[in-house]
């Protein structure tokens, strides 16, 4: 049991998890504040690098979005690694005896802590979203021994947590990802695991069977359970007319699988996963019916976060573009490639271009504006049924602030166009 008093602490980063950890440990330590950026910082609790080297601290929190590789700090944090820990660390120790469930995972982890979260909450749960979705975890107030959390995790978080530990900790797949940042994919899949690595003792950890060897999840010395499961085919509490895509039945699949394991009833898992909306711009339909379904999942950065909603649908018009991800790949077989029309956008089009085979069914745009309008334009007066799928594959720092910008830019652009009237679909 570590003890965050009497402490000289040094939190690193003064983004939102930094102010929501100078907030919690002031009272009770001595804290000092370092921004790479060291603008509007409050100066009575603000350091210079040089007062640093002369300065003994017991902890230092780093924050997530802080690479330790490339920071100003990083021949400081080389000499104290061993003194480097998270606000997840902090948290644990406050909250020790609360029941803990975790999700990561490359894609659906906001998603499906969100579901896991309604369906306790419509059980009667105290049940508390935080992590990387929500506000920061130390914000949280009023916790009693009943508060359940559900914490959203990513991989900059687990690498920088020291003690934290977990009830339940579900991966819900690994695919290539930031790997400017972890450097090699066996890195990033080490990162991931040490989730259920750090279960606590009769903890459960629940993995995706098809993906996982049992030299990935070898558990030492720790009495833990970890659990295979296959989240692709449909449960039967999913409604058959529910049209969702192959990501979005691993994440319900996932849902239900850990509220049963707390014993919720059946149809309060059922209701709530029949009403679940989804969250905005991550596969979400934002129109369908007969002839068109429209989609926008602007949350998608990478490959992998698409390739399962390609997979799900027919007739599909993809839009997708921006800045290209390091060491990510377009991996679809040529005869799944020619079924699908390209609307490619932004700076790094000619890269994704590059790995498509089927050019003819390439259509190529410097901006979102134009490559909408081409999609209208052919999928106008079409028989049957078609796919609009806005799914970038790629980060949006191109065009747009981030992702939430992008998908809003989406939506405007979908009502200013008059995409509905226009491919001839009656609302």
């Amino acid at each position: 049991m570590v003890e965050f008093k009497n402490k000289k602490i040094l939190v690193y980063g003064f983004g939102r998890s930094g102010k929501s950890c100078l907030n919690y440990l002031k009272k009770d330590n001595i804290v000092k504040i370092y921004d790479d950026k060291l603008k509007k910082l409050p100066k009575k609790f603000k350091i210079s690098r040089f007062k640093l080297k002369k300065t003994k601290f017991d902890f230092i929190v780093l924050s997530p979005g802080i690479n330790k590789d490339v920071c100003n700090l990083k021949k400081f944090l080389l000499i104290n690694k061993s003194k480097i820990i998270s606000d997840l660390d902090i948290f644990y120790f406050k909250n020790i005896r609360n029941l803990k469930i975790c999700i990561t995972g490359t894609n659906g982890k906001s998603t499906t802590s969100k579901i896991i979260h309604k369906i306790l909450k419509n059980s009667g749960l105290d049940a508390r979203l935080v992590g990387n979705i929500g506000q920061p975890i130390l914000n949280e107030k009023k916790i009693t021994k009943k508060t359940v959390f559900i914490v959203e995790i990513s991989s900059y978080q687990i690498e920088y947590s020291k003690y934290f530990k977990s009830d339940i900790a579900a991966i819900l797949n690994i695919f290539p990802d930031h790997l400017d940042r972890h450097k090699t994919f066996s890195n990033y899949r080490k990162i991931k695991f040490k989730l259920l690595k750090n279960l606590i003792p009769g903890g459960t950890g629940i993995i995706e069977k098809n993906i996982f060897s049992n030299k990935d999840i070898k558990q030492k010395r720790t009495k833990t359970k970890i659990i295979k499961i296959n989240s692709s085919s449909k449960n039967k509490i999913i409604d058959k007319n529910k049209t969702i895509s192959n990501d979005m039945m691993q994440n319900f699949n996932f849902a239900i699988y850990i509220s049963k394991l707390l014993k919720i009833e059946k149809k309060i898992i059922k209701k709530t996963i029949n009403n679940f909306k989804g969250l905005p711009f991550r596969q979400e339909i934002i129109y369908q019916n007969k002839k068109v379904m429209i989609m926008n999942d602007s949350k998608s950065t990478s490959f992998s976060s698409s390739l399962n909603i390609l997979k799900s649908f027919k007739n599909i018009h993809w839009i997708l573009g921006g800045l290209a991800k390091k060491g990510d790949k377009l991996n679809l077989s040529d005869k799944f490639q020619k079924n699908i029309k390209y609307y490619i956008y932004g700076r790094d089009r000619y890269s994704f271009i590059k790995q498509l085979n089927y050019k003819n069914n390439i259509y190529n745009f410097k901006n979102l504006n134009d490559a909408l309008k081409k999609t209208i334009i052919n999928c106008s007066n079409q028989k049957n049924r078609q796919s609009i799928i806005f799914s970038p594959a790629a980060a949006s720092f191109d065009q747009f602030k981030n992702f939430e910008d992008r998908g809003i830019y989406f939506n405007k652009l979908v009502k200013k166009l008059n995409l509905i009237k226009r491919i001839n679909v009656k609302k």
